[in-house]
């Protein structure tokens, strides 16, 4: 397969090219794209959390994971991949797994049960 357009241009126009393809549903193109740019700018939180989307949503569980695990390990209190992390574990049957990270993401997000 010819991957020449996933690579053309800056980081940044991959970066608006990627959400072109993720706007359009086509998760698979945006997980192309993304890999190059998160390899390029790996620090970068952005590129990492919408790569990991596009592998949730294009069924690449242990993809997204991984991507959702790097953004918590380097910023613990991202609640939006807490968030995914544990959607994520949830459709690998991992639940026990992933309520501690749902739980979490709850409370980041300021969602205390009311009693």
């Amino acid at each position: 397969m010819d991957t020449r357009y996933y690579d053309q241009g800056t980081a940044a126009e991959r970066w608006e090219r990627a959400q072109l393809f993720f706007d359009a549903k086509d998760y698979a193109g945006a997980a192309r794209v993304l890999a190059g740019v998160v390899a390029e700018v790996p620090e970068q939180t952005g590129p990492r959390l919408l790569l990991a989307r596009a592998y949730y949503h294009s069924a690449q569980l242990r993809r997204a994971e991984t991507e959702l695990r790097e953004i918590i390990e380097r910023d613990p209190v991202e609640h939006y991949a807490r968030l995914m992390l544990g959607r994520t574990l949830q459709r690998q049957a991992r639940h026990a797994e992933a309520e501690s990270h749902l739980r979490i993401a709850s409370a980041l997000a300021g969602d205390f049960p009311q009693e």
